[in-house]
């Protein structure tokens, strides 16, 4: 019997489960392995803050999406030797490997900026990428009466790299509905030069944040938080006050890369993958999916998605010993709530930046690309249901894995 080891039972690692366990050859076994049991549906992170999602909702046990008999273990991975094909676990000693795919996400690290897990952090500093800190921010929210609103991004490698504009936006919303957004002034700082890395993106979203009076400051680089001034500091001196703010951290891949010395050469503890194959660029049994990956594309549930497909094929190829001919392109696929009840969408890979025109049917829609409308609101409201019943169950989506140009504009903004 051979093994096959999923590190990582989230979004990516659920997928690959469902899509392999009815594919791979009899004399394969499949095991999956995280230490946490219980499952967050992550998108629903952003709206719990306003109150358009309750807490318990985005939260299921994993094994409820895992096929009947599904070997899996309730354990963290301490270490990988890529050399001895061993994974260690901290309660379960060692398992031997024969294939191995690594689904271990990325996370915050509020603790890599000093200051920023400090006396105020979950006081009057908190995250939303978390289900602790969009809860407690959630309670925050409810009795604040106004002030200086700060949203800092302090890395431009993060999960789901469009969230903090959803932040800004609904929480401008938020304040008109409550009747204080003239008592509020919110402040959106990145260490981009704009609001997105694309230009044509950039060029409408900072247009939406300057009608929606959000002041944006593009290059700066959070060194650190001054928790009894109440001020966020750059690398170049900058200084802003705050009297709420919302952090997005510095995020990092899992520890066990850095145990494994799998890393890439930035510190962030990504594992180097082949951007088109998804198999490790250092070893050849070792496959990498989701934000585990140092891919130059979003860290988002929509790309794991398109990678999953692709993988599925490798994976499959490997086991019978042919060429890796599937290849991923970085199509990802992301929702962009506007505020007011309305959403952006953005369709984009690796060598095509998001355009204008219509999804997923060209000439029909109903959902417009890089444009504000209710429709698209709606489809990622609709989008949770989609999670839970088909992309994590690794059923097909009626989206093309590869990008399609069908239904964009090429020359229009």
């Amino acid at each position: 019997m051979k093994n096959l080891l999923i590190l990582g039972a989230g979004t990516a690692g659920t997928m690959m489960l469902n899509k392999l366990y009815k594919k791979l050859p009899d004399d394969w076994k499949i095991t999956i392995i995280d230490k946490d049991p219980l499952h967050y549906y992550q998108p629903g992170f952003i709206f719990i803050p306003f109150g358009i999602y309750n807490p318990e909702s985005v939260v299921k046990p994993k094994s409820d999406f895992f096929p009947k008999g599904t070997h899996a273990i309730w354990d963290e991975v301490v270490r990988i030797d890529g050399e001895t094909n061993l994974v260690e676990l901290k309660k379960a000693g060692a398992l031997k490997y024969d294939l191995l795919i690594i689904a271990t996400g990325t996370t915050p690290r509020p603790e890599e900026t000093p200051g920023l897990k400090g006396e105020l952090w979950n006081k009057d500093i908190f995250d939303f990428y978390t289900f602790e800190g969009t809860s407690k921010l959630a309670n925050r929210l409810k009795t604040w009466e106004g002030g200086e609103l700060v949203i800092n991004i302090a890395e431009s490698i993060i999960k789901c790299p469009v969230a903090p504009l959803e932040f800004a936006f609904l929480a401008d919303s938020y304040f008109k509905e409550k009747g204080i957004r003239d008592k509020v002034n919110i402040t959106y700082t990145t260490p981009l030069a704009g609001a997105f890395t694309k230009p044509k993106a950039t060029q409408v979203l900072s247009g939406l944040l300057e009608k929606k009076g959000i002041k944006v400051i593009p290059e700066f680089y959070l060194e650190k938080v001054d928790n009894e001034k109440k001020r966020i500091i750059s690398y170049d001196e900058q200084e802003i006050a705050f009297d709420l703010l919302i952090s997005i951290p510095v995020n990092m891949g899992a520890d066990l890369v850095e145990e494994s010395s799998m890393g890439d050469d930035d510190d962030l503890q990504f594992i180097p993958t082949d951007k088109h194959t998804l198999q490790s660029k250092e070893f050849e049994n070792i496959f990498v999916i989701g934000d585990a990956t140092n891919l130059p594309t979003s860290k988002a549930g929509s790309v794991a998605h398109f990678e999953a497909e692709v993988l599925t094929e490798n994976i499959l190829s490997y086991v019978k010993g042919e060429p890796l001919e599937g290849s991923f392109d970085g199509h990802a696929n992301c929702f962009i709530e506007t505020g007011n009840g309305k959403a952006a969408l953005i369709d984009f890979n690796y060598d095509i930046e998001p355009l204008p025109g219509v999804f997923p049917i060209p000439g029909i829609g109903p959902m417009s690309l890089l444009k504000e409308s209710r429709i698209n609101h709606y489809g990622k409201l609709m989008f949770e249901w989609v999670y839970w019943h088909m992309l994590i169950t690794g059923k097909k989506l009626p989206v093309s894995t590869p990008l399609s140009m069908k239904g964009k504009i090429l020359n229009e903004v």
